[in-house]
Protein backbone atom coordinates (compact mmCIF):
# COMPACT_ATOMS: atom_id res chain seq x y z
CA UNK A 1 0.00 0.00 0.00
CA UNK A 2 1.42 3.24 -0.71
CA UNK A 3 1.52 6.45 1.19
CA UNK A 4 -1.73 8.02 -1.10
CA UNK A 5 -3.72 4.85 -0.50
CA UNK A 6 -3.10 4.85 3.36
CA UNK A 7 -3.94 8.93 3.30
CA UNK A 8 -7.75 8.30 2.57
CA UNK A 9 -8.14 5.50 4.63
CA UNK A 10 -6.57 7.56 7.84
CA UNK A 11 -8.97 10.06 6.81
CA UNK A 12 -11.78 7.80 6.40
CA UNK A 13 -11.19 6.54 10.10
CA UNK A 14 -11.52 9.59 11.78
CA UNK A 15 -15.11 10.18 13.79
CA UNK A 16 -17.45 12.53 11.05
CA UNK A 17 -17.64 15.20 13.78
CA UNK A 18 -13.94 15.42 13.30
CA UNK A 19 -13.43 15.51 10.20
CA UNK A 20 -16.40 18.04 9.75
CA UNK A 21 -14.46 20.17 11.99
CA UNK A 22 -11.38 20.25 10.39
CA UNK A 23 -12.91 20.37 6.90
CA UNK A 24 -15.54 23.74 8.13
CA UNK A 25 -12.04 25.37 9.90
CA UNK A 26 -9.89 24.87 6.76
CA UNK A 27 -12.63 26.04 4.37
CA UNK A 28 -13.65 28.75 6.38
CA UNK A 29 -10.43 30.14 7.48
CA UNK A 30 -8.06 29.73 4.87
CA UNK A 31 -10.86 31.20 2.47
CA UNK A 32 -11.30 34.06 4.77
CA UNK A 33 -7.83 34.98 4.76
CA UNK A 34 -7.45 35.67 0.51
CA UNK A 35 -9.00 38.83 0.98
CA UNK A 36 -6.66 40.73 3.05
CA UNK A 37 -3.22 39.37 1.23
CA UNK A 38 -5.02 40.21 -1.82
CA UNK A 39 -5.60 44.10 -0.32
CA UNK A 40 -2.33 44.38 1.49
CA UNK A 41 -0.25 42.94 -2.12
CA UNK A 42 -2.24 44.48 -4.82
CA UNK A 43 -4.21 47.11 -3.38
CA UNK A 44 -7.95 48.86 -4.29
CA UNK A 45 -9.27 48.39 -6.76
CA UNK A 46 -7.95 45.75 -8.53
CA UNK A 47 -7.50 43.15 -4.94
CA UNK A 48 -11.63 43.94 -5.03
CA UNK A 49 -11.56 42.23 -8.40
CA UNK A 50 -8.97 39.38 -8.06
CA UNK A 51 -11.40 38.57 -4.68
CA UNK A 52 -14.58 38.63 -6.86
CA UNK A 53 -12.82 36.39 -9.27
CA UNK A 54 -11.66 34.12 -6.61
CA UNK A 55 -15.07 34.23 -4.43
CA UNK A 56 -16.77 32.95 -7.91
CA UNK A 57 -14.25 30.18 -8.09
CA UNK A 58 -15.02 29.24 -4.32
CA UNK A 59 -18.85 28.96 -4.48
CA UNK A 60 -18.39 26.86 -7.55
CA UNK A 61 -15.93 24.21 -6.13
CA UNK A 62 -17.29 24.04 -2.49
CA UNK A 63 -21.02 23.86 -4.01
CA UNK A 64 -19.77 20.46 -5.73
CA UNK A 65 -17.74 21.64 -9.13
CA UNK A 66 -14.49 20.95 -10.26
CA UNK A 67 -12.37 18.18 -10.08
CA UNK A 68 -12.26 15.61 -8.04
CA UNK A 69 -15.57 14.11 -9.32
CA UNK A 70 -15.53 11.22 -6.31
CA UNK A 71 -16.03 14.29 -3.75
CA UNK A 72 -18.71 16.42 -5.73
CA UNK A 73 -21.75 14.91 -4.39
CA UNK A 74 -20.72 15.34 -0.96
CA UNK A 75 -19.55 18.85 -1.65
CA UNK A 76 -22.60 19.82 -2.73
CA UNK A 77 -24.00 18.51 0.24
CA UNK A 78 -21.91 20.40 2.19
CA UNK A 79 -23.04 23.51 1.01
CA UNK A 80 -26.71 22.68 1.07
CA UNK A 81 -27.09 23.05 -2.93
CA UNK A 82 -30.45 22.85 -3.77
CA UNK A 83 -33.63 24.73 -5.19
CA UNK A 84 -35.42 27.30 -3.47
CA UNK A 85 -39.38 27.61 -3.34
CA UNK A 86 -41.12 30.65 -3.22
CA UNK A 87 -41.93 30.31 0.22
CA UNK A 88 -38.83 29.54 1.07
CA UNK A 89 -37.47 32.98 -0.71
CA UNK A 90 -40.02 35.07 1.16
CA UNK A 91 -39.25 33.70 4.61
CA UNK A 92 -35.51 33.65 4.19
CA UNK A 93 -35.17 36.72 2.97
CA UNK A 94 -37.17 38.29 5.73
CA UNK A 95 -34.78 36.38 7.91
CA UNK A 96 -31.63 37.74 6.76
CA UNK A 97 -31.82 41.77 7.47
CA UNK A 98 -33.76 40.22 10.55
CA UNK A 99 -30.65 38.58 11.77
CA UNK A 100 -28.52 41.65 10.92
CA UNK A 101 -30.80 44.05 12.61
CA UNK A 102 -30.64 41.96 15.98
CA UNK A 103 -27.11 41.69 16.17
CA UNK A 104 -26.63 45.37 15.55
CA UNK A 105 -29.30 46.30 18.02
CA UNK A 106 -27.26 43.93 20.60
CA UNK A 107 -24.33 45.77 20.53
CA UNK A 108 -26.54 49.12 20.80
CA UNK A 109 -27.86 47.53 24.09
CA UNK A 110 -24.00 46.29 25.12
CA UNK A 111 -22.70 49.75 24.83
CA UNK A 112 -25.46 51.36 26.58
CA UNK A 113 -24.21 48.83 29.73
CA UNK A 114 -20.97 49.53 29.32
CA UNK A 115 -19.30 52.04 27.85
CA UNK A 116 -17.60 51.40 23.96
CA UNK A 117 -14.18 50.46 23.86
CA UNK A 118 -13.66 52.34 20.20
CA UNK A 119 -9.50 51.84 20.55
CA UNK A 120 -10.13 48.33 20.63
CA UNK A 121 -12.53 47.79 17.95
CA UNK A 122 -10.67 50.14 15.79
CA UNK A 123 -7.18 48.02 16.25
CA UNK A 124 -6.28 46.45 13.43
CA UNK A 125 -9.35 47.79 11.13
CA UNK A 126 -8.17 50.26 9.90
CA UNK A 127 -8.23 51.65 6.01
CA UNK A 128 -6.11 54.36 6.37
CA UNK A 129 -3.80 53.33 3.57
CA UNK A 130 -6.51 52.88 1.09
CA UNK A 131 -6.62 56.74 -0.65
CA UNK A 132 -10.36 57.76 -0.75
CA UNK A 133 -13.37 57.37 0.96
CA UNK A 134 -15.70 55.54 -1.37
CA UNK A 135 -12.62 53.29 -2.41
CA UNK A 136 -12.78 52.67 1.54
CA UNK A 137 -16.85 51.72 1.10
CA UNK A 138 -15.57 48.98 -1.43
CA UNK A 139 -13.18 47.17 0.64
CA UNK A 140 -15.80 47.52 3.26
CA UNK A 141 -18.51 45.52 1.07
CA UNK A 142 -15.42 43.00 -0.43
CA UNK A 143 -14.31 42.41 2.97
CA UNK A 144 -18.27 41.81 4.60
CA UNK A 145 -18.74 39.78 1.23
CA UNK A 146 -15.60 37.48 1.93
CA UNK A 147 -16.61 36.70 5.20
CA UNK A 148 -20.12 36.19 4.81
CA UNK A 149 -19.49 33.38 2.11
CA UNK A 150 -16.54 32.23 3.24
CA UNK A 151 -17.49 31.44 6.94
CA UNK A 152 -20.98 30.66 5.90
CA UNK A 153 -19.64 27.81 4.02
CA UNK A 154 -17.12 26.69 6.30
CA UNK A 155 -19.13 26.90 9.56
CA UNK A 156 -22.76 26.59 8.96
CA UNK A 157 -22.19 23.96 5.74
CA UNK A 158 -19.11 22.02 5.64
CA UNK A 159 -18.75 21.65 9.81
CA UNK A 160 -22.30 22.14 10.55
CA UNK A 161 -24.18 20.01 7.83
CA UNK A 162 -22.16 16.47 8.17
CA UNK A 163 -22.73 16.43 12.14
CA UNK A 164 -26.29 17.28 11.62
CA UNK A 165 -26.86 13.76 9.92
CA UNK A 166 -24.89 11.85 12.13
CA UNK A 167 -25.65 13.56 15.58
CA UNK A 168 -28.60 15.98 14.67
CA UNK A 169 -29.36 19.20 14.44
CA UNK A 170 -29.11 20.60 18.13
CA UNK A 171 -25.18 19.07 18.60
CA UNK A 172 -24.41 20.34 14.91
CA UNK A 173 -25.64 23.79 15.62
CA UNK A 174 -23.97 24.15 19.12
CA UNK A 175 -20.34 22.79 18.07
CA UNK A 176 -20.26 24.80 15.12
CA UNK A 177 -21.36 28.28 16.92
CA UNK A 178 -18.85 27.58 19.63
CA UNK A 179 -15.98 27.19 16.84
CA UNK A 180 -17.56 29.84 15.34
CA UNK A 181 -17.50 32.12 18.91
CA UNK A 182 -13.82 30.57 19.30
CA UNK A 183 -12.91 32.13 16.43
CA UNK A 184 -14.17 35.68 16.64
CA UNK A 185 -13.22 36.08 20.20
CA UNK A 186 -9.31 36.06 19.87
CA UNK A 187 -9.58 39.40 17.92
CA UNK A 188 -8.71 42.75 19.97
CA UNK A 189 -12.64 43.76 20.57
CA UNK A 190 -12.92 40.38 22.49
CA UNK A 191 -14.22 40.91 26.10
CA UNK A 192 -16.73 39.34 28.21
CA UNK A 193 -19.58 41.17 26.96
CA UNK A 194 -19.63 40.23 23.35
CA UNK A 195 -18.97 36.07 24.40
CA UNK A 196 -23.30 36.07 24.24
CA UNK A 197 -23.31 38.18 21.12
CA UNK A 198 -21.03 36.44 18.98
CA UNK A 199 -22.59 32.78 20.07
CA UNK A 200 -26.06 34.27 19.51
CA UNK A 201 -25.27 35.19 16.05
CA UNK A 202 -23.71 31.55 15.18
CA UNK A 203 -26.96 29.53 16.71
CA UNK A 204 -29.47 31.95 15.07
CA UNK A 205 -27.10 31.24 11.58
CA UNK A 206 -26.74 27.53 12.40
CA UNK A 207 -30.94 27.48 13.20
CA UNK A 208 -31.30 29.63 9.94
CA UNK A 209 -29.24 26.90 7.69
CA UNK A 210 -30.70 24.10 8.98
CA UNK A 211 -34.70 25.61 8.68
CA UNK A 212 -34.11 26.41 5.44
CA UNK A 213 -31.59 23.78 3.73
CA UNK A 214 -29.68 26.42 2.12
CA UNK A 215 -26.42 28.58 3.42
CA UNK A 216 -27.94 31.46 0.91
CA UNK A 217 -29.91 33.35 3.77
CA UNK A 218 -27.27 33.13 6.22
CA UNK A 219 -24.92 34.58 3.63
CA UNK A 220 -27.11 37.66 2.80
CA UNK A 221 -27.47 37.87 6.68
CA UNK A 222 -24.00 37.51 7.48
CA UNK A 223 -23.06 40.25 4.80
CA UNK A 224 -25.46 42.89 5.71
CA UNK A 225 -24.08 42.35 9.34
CA UNK A 226 -20.70 42.37 8.77
CA UNK A 227 -21.01 45.83 6.54
CA UNK A 228 -22.66 47.50 9.58
CA UNK A 229 -19.90 46.04 11.68
CA UNK A 230 -16.74 46.85 9.45
CA UNK A 231 -18.47 50.46 8.14
CA UNK A 232 -19.60 51.82 11.76
CA UNK A 233 -17.93 49.78 14.44
CA UNK A 234 -14.73 48.63 13.68
CA UNK A 235 -13.33 51.18 10.63
CA UNK A 236 -15.70 54.08 12.01
CA UNK A 237 -16.84 55.63 8.28
CA UNK A 238 -19.90 55.24 8.73
CA UNK A 239 -19.88 57.55 12.01
CA UNK A 240 -19.18 56.58 15.97
CA UNK A 241 -21.36 54.93 18.58
CA UNK A 242 -21.01 58.16 21.01
CA UNK A 243 -23.97 57.58 23.33
CA UNK A 244 -22.95 56.98 27.18
CA UNK A 245 -23.74 53.93 29.21
CA UNK A 246 -27.33 53.98 31.21
CA UNK A 247 -25.35 54.17 34.36
CA UNK A 248 -24.72 57.95 33.61
CA UNK A 249 -28.17 58.51 31.78
CA UNK A 250 -30.45 56.46 32.93
CA UNK A 251 -32.84 54.36 31.27
CA UNK A 252 -33.59 57.03 28.59
CA UNK A 253 -35.81 57.34 24.97
CA UNK A 254 -32.97 55.89 22.95
CA UNK A 255 -32.23 52.91 25.11
CA UNK A 256 -35.75 51.42 24.78
CA UNK A 257 -36.15 51.85 21.14
CA UNK A 258 -33.07 49.98 20.86
CA UNK A 259 -34.61 47.36 23.01
CA UNK A 260 -38.17 47.53 21.11
CA UNK A 261 -35.53 47.01 17.88
CA UNK A 262 -34.46 43.51 18.94
CA UNK A 263 -37.04 42.36 20.56
CA UNK A 264 -38.91 42.71 17.31
CA UNK A 265 -35.91 42.15 14.80
CA UNK A 266 -35.50 39.04 17.03
CA UNK A 267 -38.61 37.56 16.97
CA UNK A 268 -39.20 38.29 13.26
CA UNK A 269 -35.68 35.54 12.71
CA UNK A 270 -37.34 33.06 15.06
CA UNK A 271 -40.55 33.52 13.39
CA UNK A 272 -38.95 33.07 10.26
CA UNK A 273 -36.35 30.16 11.11
CA UNK A 274 -40.38 28.30 12.58
CA UNK A 275 -41.91 28.86 8.88
CA UNK A 276 -38.50 27.78 7.19
CA UNK A 277 -38.36 24.93 9.08
CA UNK A 278 -42.23 23.21 8.06
CA UNK A 279 -41.26 23.14 4.55
CA UNK A 280 -37.47 22.60 4.41
CA UNK A 281 -35.96 19.91 2.43
CA UNK A 282 -32.71 19.93 5.17
CA UNK A 283 -35.56 18.58 7.71
CA UNK A 284 -37.90 16.74 6.20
Amino acid sequence: MTSQDRAPNIWSRLPIALRAIISGLLIALVSANVWPLLLLNLGMPLAAIAEAIFLALYVWWTGGGGPPRTTQAARATAFRRGRLSPRQWGWGLVAAPSFAITIHASLVLLFRIVPFPMAAFRQGYAFSFIPSLPLRWIAVVVSAVSAGICEETGFRGYMQRPIEQRHGAPVAILISSLFFTTLHLTKGWAMAGMVPIVFGAGVLLGLLAWSSGTLVFGMIGHVVMDIGLFAYWWTGIAGTFTARPITETGVDRSFLIASAVFATSLFFVLLAISKLRQKSPSTG
